[in-house]
C-alpha cells in the first residue's frame, strides 16, 4: 500500500448501518476536514487530469463538486457541474439512469462543453456505476470527448467497473482506493 493510500484510508470513517441496516457507509468528511489529506487527494486527482490530457472536469453532484472543483483549480482546467434534474437554470441536456429502486435524471449545460474538450469525470465513489455512466452519455451528447473517470474510492464488490467499461469506450477509470 502506498503512502497516499494509507493516508486517505486513515481519514475515511466506516459508519455501520447507514443510511439503512446492512450498509457500511464510507464517510469522507474526516478526510475533507484534514488539510494535509485533502491536499494529497487534490494533488493525486490533478495528476490524473494531466495524464489524461483533460481540458475540463465534470463533477457529479454533490461530493464530486467538493472534489472536482479544487482539482480543476489545481490543474488549470474548467469545472462543469452535473446536477440532479431541475437544479440548473436555462437550457440543459438531461440523461435518465436506473437506480437500485427506481430511476433518476442528471443534467448539464451543453454550452459549457465543446468538441475540443476532453472531459474527466470526478466523483467520490464508484458504486454500481449508474451515475457515472449517465454522465459519460451526457458528455458525448454535448459533443465533447471522454478523457476518463477518476474516483477517490471504488467499491469493488458492487462491480461498477464492469457496468462502466462499455461507456468508457477505452478511456481510463482510475480509483485511488479500491475497497
Amino acid at each position: 500500500m502506498t503512502d497516499i493510500e494509507e493516508l486517505l484510508l486513515s481519514r475515511i470513517r466506516d459508519v455501520a448501518d447507514y443510511p439503512e441496516p446492512g450498509v457500511m457507509f464510507k464517510d469522507i468528511t474526516p478526510l475533507l476536514a484534514d488539510p494535509a489529506a485533502f491536499t494529497a487527494l487534490t494533488d493525486a486527482l490533478a495528476e490524473i487530469v494531466e495524464r489524461t490530457g483533460a481540458t475540463k472536469i465534470v463533477g457529479l453532484e454533490a461530493r464530486g463538486f467538493i472534489l472536482g472543483a479544487p482539482v480543476a483549480v489545481r490543474a488549470g482546467v474548467g469545472f462543469i457541474p452535473v446536477r440532479k434534474a431541475g437544479k440548473l437554470p436555462g437550457a440543459t441536456l438531461r440523461q435518465s439512469y436506473d437506480l437500485e429502486y427506481g430511476s433518476a435524471q442528471i443534467e448539464v449545460h451543453a454550452e459549457d462543453l465543446s468538441a475540443q474538450d476532453r472531459v474527466l469525470v470526478i466523483d467520490d465513489v464508484l458504486a454500481t456505476g449508474g451515475t457515472a455512466e449517465a454522465s459519460l452519455q451526457l458528455i458525448r451528447r454535448a459533443g465533447a470527448q471522454v478523457a476518463g473517470v477518476a474516483v477517490l474510492m471504488e467499491l469493488a464488490f458492487l462491480d461498477g467497473r464492469s457496468r462502466l467499461a462499455p461507456a468508457l469506450d477505452g478511456a481510463p477509470l482510475e480509483a485511488l482506493l479500491v475497497v
